[in-house]
């Protein structure tokens, strides 16, 4: 890049998108040198989004047209089109970067095509092959495939998807998930929790077992199965406290309040925001889960994951042994939870393990083949 600076524009809209993009962002702000960067969000979920830019103390330099309350899919594409398009006449980028499966990154990679500036996707490569599920996301990471110039995939298996699909081997770079890199940077931060209750749990010198469970498929009686098993874990271990995040769906309630409310060492709270989140998973000795999110995130921490559910579409983390499928049979969670809070073999063989979805440089690895394929031009 002899001379000048690269020009580089990322844009994001959701939570998740800005958790995965803050890292790629941060990473550019080190080479002022090189990098001329410029920040436009598009306020999909402006409070959620507003959380996530103050915890990685980014300052959007654009923010394009609020999204309205219940708009069409083509509302929505449209709108976000018109309003990228003076952006990018405006600051003329060398590249254009957004990340994943949203209505956001699918027109992004549109308007780039549009102005013939180059695109790079992070978080490529991830593939059900149902048109129509997750619907729109499943085509919006297709189309945006088809229009990009560099792939960042998380994974091999990611990478053999859009070499199947016809990207050429030579425009894919397999970094890990950005997420991981995030959630390492948030982690490394001194924390005090809010809410008071938290504070005591995480700091009463207990082994603090934390707990998520909303799925649907969970509903009714096998929640009520990981409440009983919560209860017997709590008795048979007094060096133990809970913390047990409740969804805000009345069906999730419902059934665990009454099982758990008042319960002695077992604290209910309302669903964290990130920060605070990622502090407990720090805070944590163990994790009970059936979310998809946490199942990345709790290993790339060193925390062990029993997850509540008998299938998940990330193998990868059961596979090197950082999870643990236990479904949501009561002997089978107590079992294997007790066999981790008294055996520090069994709890070491789960917690080093090195993680699967990512070591924490997948922002670096992006940056790195961005100024490769634009310094081998000059």
């Amino acid at each position: 890049m002899a001379g000048h600076h690269l020009k580089v524009l990322a844009v994001f809209g959701t939570r998740p998108d800005a958790i995965k993009m803050a890292p790629v962002v941060l990473e550019f702000m080190k080479h002022p040198d090189k990098v001329r960067l410029v920040v436009a969000v598009t306020g999909q979920h402006r409070e959620m989004l507003d959380q996530v830019l103050a915890a990685f103390e980014i300052k959007p330099d654009y923010d394009l047209a609020k999204m309205r309350d219940r708009q069409s899919l083509a509302g929505m594409t449209s709108r976000a089109l018109e309003g990228l398009d003076p952006v990018i006449d405006e600051v003329k980028p060398d590249i254009l970067l957004a990340q994943g499966d949203t209505t956001t990154t699918f027109v992004a990679s549109l308007a780039s095509f549009y102005h013939k500036v180059a695109f790079g996707h992070v978080e490529a490569g991830l593939r059900t092959d149902n048109k129509y599920n997750p619907f729109p996301e499943e085509m919006n990471r297709r189309l945006t495939a088809v229009l990009a110039d560099l792939h960042f995939a998380p994974t091999t298996a990611a990478k053999d998807n859009l070499l199947a699909q016809g990207v050429p081997a030579d425009r894919i770079f397999v970094t890990g998930n950005t997420v991981i890199d995030a959630l390492l940077h948030v982690a490394a931060k001194d924390y005090v929790f809010e809410d008071e209750r938290l504070q005591k749990a995480v700091s009463s010198g207990r082994k603090l077992i934390l707990v998520t469970s909303h799925r649907r498929e969970n509903w009714g009686e096998p929640m009520r199965e990981i409440c009983k098993a919560v209860k017997e874990l709590v008795l048979a271990h007094p060096d133990v406290e809970v913390v047990f995040s409740l969804h805000k769906n009345p069906i999730v309630r419902e059934v665990i309040v009454p099982e758990l409310d008042s319960f002695e060492r077992i604290n209910l709270i309302e669903p964290p925001d990130y920060v605070p989140f990622v502090h407990l998973m720090k805070a944590s000795h163990l994790i009970l889960t059936d979310s998809g999110g946490v199942q990345e995130e709790g290993p790339a921490l060193g925390k062990p994951v029993l997850v509540l559910r008998t299938t998940t579409e990330r193998p990868e983390g059961v596979e090197a042994g950082n999870a643990k499928l236990v479904g949501t049979d009561r002997q089978k969670i107590v079992q294997e939870a007790g066999k981790l809070l008294l055996d520090s073999s069994e709890y070491d063989a789960m917690a080093k393990v090195a993680n699967p979805y990512g070591d924490g440089f997948a922002s670096e690895r992006i940056v790195d083949a961005i100024f490769n394929h634009f310094g081998g031009k000059e």
